[in-house]
C-alpha cells in the first residue's frame, strides 16, 4: 500500500520523511497540527493512520523500523493527545456510570442498555430501503478501510488477557478468522462483496479517498489496541461492535439483494447476522463482564471504549447521510 497523498503540513512532512531510513524527525514535524476539531482534522487523522499502519502491514517502500523510531512515537503521542481529548468530549454528554454492585451481569446489562439506545438516523435502514447502488459502493469503500483487516486491531488484546475473558475473545476472533480457513475469513468475504460491487478489493485501496471521520473510526481501534493501558477500552469497543451488528448487517444484506446482489455478494453480511447473534452474549458477559468483575479498576474504560465506538460511528453515519441528502459524494474525489 502506498502512503496516501498528504492533507496538511504534518502528513506532508511525515510522508517525505518515511521514504528515507529511520531518523530523528525535525522540529518542523513536531506535532504542528492546525487547531481544527480533531475528529474532522484531515491532516491529524491521516497522520495518525499513516503512523498506526506501521504496526499492521506497513507501507510500500517504508522501512519497518520506523514503527518504533522515538521521534515518530513522540509525534504520534501528540496527535493521540488531541484525538483522545476530542473523544472524551464526544462521550462526556452520555455520562456512563459504572454499575453498583459491579458484577459480570451488571456490566453486561449496562452495555446492553447502551447499545440499545436510538442513535438517530440509520445508515443501514437507508441502504436497505432506498440507497442507490452508487451509495452502496461508497459505503463499502468507506468500510473497506477496516473490513479488509477485520478483527486485527482487537487481536492485540489476546496476550493481555487471561481466563474466561481471554477464552471469550478468542472464540469471537476464531469466527472472524473463518475458523482458520482463509476463504471463510471475514476479511476475505468482504473482498467478494467489493468485487461484486466493481470495487478494488486490494488492502487499503480506498484510504486515499477516506475522509477524516472514516479514518477516525479506524484510528480509534488502533488508539486502544496499541496501548496496553487501554485494554478495557479496546474490549468495550469490540463489545459495542458485536452487540450492534446483527440488525444492521441484516439490513445491509437485504439492501444489497434489493440492488441485485447475489449470494456471493451478500455472504459477508449474512455471515455476520448469524455469527454476531452469538457474539453479543460472549462479548457482553463472558468477555467484558467477567473482565470488569476481576479488574474493577478498568470498568470505566470498558464503558468509555463502547461509548466512543457508538458515538463516533453515529457521527460518521450522519455525515455520510448528510452528503447523500445534498447530492454529494461522501468520499474525497470518489469516482
Amino acid at each position: 500500500m502506498k502512503v496516501p497523498t498528504a492533507r496538511g503540513p504534518v502528513s506532508s512532512a511525515l510522508a517525505a520523511a518515511l521514504v528515507h531510513a529511520p531518523h530523528e524527525l525535525g522540529p518542523e514535524i513536531a506535532g504542528d497540527f492546525a487547531l481544527n476539531p480533531a475528529l474532522t482534522d484531515e491532516d491529524l487523522q491521516l497522520s495518525l493512520f499513516v503512523m498506526y499502519e506501521l504496526s499492521y502491514r506497513g507501507w510500500d517502500g517504508v522501512d519497518d523500523r520506523w514503527e518504533c523510531e522515538p521521534s515518530l512515537i513522540r509525534l504520534r503521542a501528540a496527535a493521540e493527545e488531541r484525538f483522545e481529548a476530542a473523544l472524551r468530549a464526544l462521550a462526556a454528554p452520555f455520562r456512563d456510570v459504572v454499575p453498583e454492585p459491579l458484577t459480570a451481569a451488571s456490566i453486561a446489562h449496562t452495555l446492553t442498555a447502551m447499545t440499545g439506545e436510538d442513535g438517530g438516523p440509520s445508515l443501514s435502514r437507508h441502504l436497505r430501503v432506498r440507497g442507490t447502488l452508487e451509495q452502496f459502493r461508497e459505503f463499502a469503500a468507506h468500510r473497506s478501510v477496516y473490513q479488509l483487516r477485520e478483527a486485527d486491531p482487537h487481536t492485540f488484546a489476546i496476550p493481555r488477557l487471561g481466563g474466561v475473558a481471554k477464552a471469550a475473545l478468542i472464540e469471537i476472533q476464531i469466527d472472524e478468522y473463518g475458523q482458520g480457513r482463509a476463504p471463510r475469513m471475514h476479511q476475505e468475504l468482504f473482498k467478494s462483496t467489493m468485487t461484486a460491487l466493481g470495487l478494488d478489493a486490494t488492502y487499503g485501496a480506498y484510504v486515499h479517498v477516506a475522509p477524516a471521520l472514516t479514518l477516525a473510526t479506524n484510528n480509534l481501534m488502533s488508539l486502544f489496541a496499541l496501548h496496553r493501558h487501554r485494554l478495557g477500552a479496546l474490549l468495550g469497543h469490540l463489545a459495542a461492535y458485536e452487540m450492534t451488528s446483527t440488525g444492521p448487517n441484516r439490513a445491509y444484506g437485504n439492501g444489497l439483494r434489493r440492488l441485485g446482489g447475489d449470494a456471493g455478494a451478500t455472504r459477508f453480511y449474512d455471515e455476520h447476522v448469524e455469527a454476531d447473534a452469538v457474539h453479543e452474549q460472549l462479548a457482553a458477559y463472558d468477555m467484558c463482564g467477567v473482565f470488569c468483575a476481576t479488574e474493577p479498576d478498568h470498568a470505566a474504560d470498558v464503558l468509555f471504549g463502547a461509548r466512543c465506538a457508538l458515538a463516533l460511528d453515529g457521527l460518521w453515519a450522519r455525515e455520510v447521510l448528510g452528503c447523500w441528502s445534498r447530492g454529494e459524494s461522501s468520499l474525497l474525489g470518489f469516482a
